[in-house]
């Protein structure tokens, strides 16, 4: 057995063991919900509940007075849509508009997965919120637990003759890889209780689901927005004669680490085939239940499909892959990204409608003193035909505007001074943070509210070298599970202690290849100290077109890093 992958086939662990004993998903979480005492649900219904699409948080800034009044903690609820392509209607944004004033903390959270998440939500109303999601057409199953997530799909409005039809594969993947259980409708949207749990049937996740989550994604070249190799299944669309003709497969990416240990890494995905478009939701349900199957058990730490990938190796996936399919994928076809992020302001589709790609700072959608945000996308979606789509950059494009309503939705934009960003520095534009503080439990600094502020900083240094509107990418996460993709950005941070930070260099502008410490566990002043030298080094010694990423490598600030088992090294 190799020293870097010590798995090997021990005991399960036990959230395996409670996954086998849960009744498919059920638990005790009716009766959990239905306890009047505390606002909170137990540690094993809290394990359950996140395949409902819902994690159980507490407002970490209010624990230490809590604490001394001798209260519980501010125990509250996020709740997160599967909306597999990240596109809604109007009216479901409206829906979802109201129910975070109504149950939650008055604002949405726009997702680097392309989705709502509400926070605030309170114990005694999940259940209303779900049913009110559900009356809008839209569901919580399978957004969160060891299942497959969000499948996300590209928005880029650039090529929108592909971007239709690939959303539909994107809707055809998701729902072919749901659970099959009825739990989530016994529960929450009080549908017949079955009367013999043990009949249900799960034909492709089994009665124990997966080791750990599975994140699929569908990116159509050039443009990598979705960041298809951090996927476990990654899709390359492929076009040819102007037609969606299949898709290459990228298989073992993911983001997360664990701080001080060396067996988990961030891993780039591995192109291993392309297969037809009509055949491909079967390859996502093999390839998935290969991860079912070998994925390690024991250790969730070493759980993702990325560690089974690189335990049993690229050929023995694909060699796998085939055997189950009954035929084999085709050598990959020819394909090239030159980015990952978004292209703001107006863009007209094939068509002839209109697209209008706005700047969400990190995707919260908020009201602020001096910028109405979420009370103008409510008054645009009152009278908005088209649709709105979620970019995985955080930010929102106002999508399939007729030019009869086009002149409206500007209006609007003009009145409430929404901004497409091209005002910010091209660092802004391509920055990104997850949630952190104060709901996410498992922060160890801040991220959300703190990257503008240290932006704010670090453009001072751009102006002096004269890079404002130089294209990089900045990505920070309060800590090192990447759920904004900190180590695909040019520039990465990863939270280590309260005001504290690992900061890493070098991963490409088109997000194929990641980054590599340079400074650990250091602050706002070593930050922008370390900065802003190489900063106007770059700008004096960069060649024509080179990235910044590309820079560090070739200057020797950082190594390249072709692999997640050199991230470490």
């Amino acid at each position: 057995m190799s020293k870097r992958f010590p798995y090997e086939a021990g005991p399960p662990s036990g959230m395996e063991k409670l996954k086998e004993r849960s009744d498919f998903l059920r638990g005790n979480l009716v009766e959990s919900f239905a306890e009047p005492l505390t606002s909170a649900i137990p540690e094993e219904d809290t394990l359950l509940l996140k395949f409902h699409g819902s994690y159980m948080q507490d407002d970490r800034d209010l624990r230490n007075e809590r604490r001394k009044q001798k209260l519980e903690p501010a125990y509250q609820f996020m709740i997160r849509v599967r909306l597999a392509g990240g596109i809604t209607t109007p009216e479901q944004w409206l829906t979802m508009d109201e129910l975070s004033d109504t149950y939650g903390n008055g604002t949405l959270k726009m997702t680097t997965r392309q989705t709502f998440q509400l926070h605030g939500v309170l114990k005694w109303n999940l259940k209303s919120t779900i049913q009110g999601m559900n009356k809008a057409l839209l569901d919580t199953i399978a957004a969160c637990g060891d299942v497959n997530r969000n499948v996300m799909a590209s928005v880029n409005t650039e090529h929108s003759r592909y971007t239709n039809e690939v959303n539909e594969w994107a809707h055809k993947i998701s729902d072919h890889l749901l659970p099959r259980t009825k739990a989530y409708h016994e529960i929450w949207l009080d549908e017949e209780k079955v009367i013999d749990s043990k009949e249900e049937l799960e034909p492709i996740y089994g009665d124990l689901y997966l080791p750990r989550k599975f994140k699929i994604g569908i990116a159509v070249p050039p443009s990598n927005d979705i960041d298809v190799f951090s996927q476990d299944l990654g899709l390359i669309a492929i076009k040819e004669e102007d037609q969606l003709v299949g898709f290459n497969v990228v298989v073992g990416g993911g983001m997360g680490s664990t701080h001080g240990d060396k067996d988990t890494y961030p891993q780039v995905g591995k192109v291993i085939g392309y297969t037809p478009k009509d055949k491909v939701v079967d390859v996502a349900e093999k390839i998935l239940t290969i991860q079912r199957d070998y994925g390690n058990r024991s250790n969730r730490k070493n759980a993702r499909f990325k560690y089974t990938v690189d335990r049993l190796g690229k050929e023995w996936i694909l060699q796998e892959l085939n055997n189950r399919l009954g035929w084999e994928l085709e050598e990959t076809r020819d394909y090239h990204f030159d980015h990952n992020g978004d292209k703001y302001g107006w863009i007209k589709g094939h068509d002839g409608k209109w697209h209008l790609t706005l700047y969400v700072q990190n995707g919260r959608v908020a009201d602020y003193d001096s910028y109405k945000l979420k009370t103008a996308l409510r008054e645009i979606a009152k009278v908005h035909t088209g649709d709105f789509r979620m970019t995985p950059n955080q930010n929102l494009i106002i999508g399939n505007v007729t030019n009869y309503m086009k002149p409206k939705i500007q209006k609007l934009v003009d009145e409430y001074g929404l901004t497409d960003g091209k005002e910010n520095s091209a660092l802004r534009r391509n920055s990104m943070a997850c949630v952190a503080f104060p709901t996410c439990g498992l922060a160890m600094a801040e991220s959300e509210r703190y990257l503008p502020s240290l932006i704010d900083k670090v453009e001072v240094l751009l102006d002096e070298a004269g890079l404002r509107e130089q294209e990089i990418t900045i990505r920070m996460t309060g800590c090192p599970n990447g759920c904004a993709r900190p180590a695909l950005a040019e520039i990465g941070f990863i939270g280590k202690a309260p005001g504290k930070y690992n900061m890493y260099l070098g991963a490409s502008f088109n997000g194929d290849r990641l980054n590599k410490m340079y400074k650990e566990n250091i602050g706002e002043e070593e930050i922008l100290d370390t900065l802003g030298p190489i900063l106007k080094a770059y700008a004096k010694e960069r060649e024509e077109k080179e990235h910044f990423g590309d820079y560090v490598i070739r200057a020797g600030y950082v190594k390249e890093v072709t692999t997640g088992l050199e991230f470490h090294d």
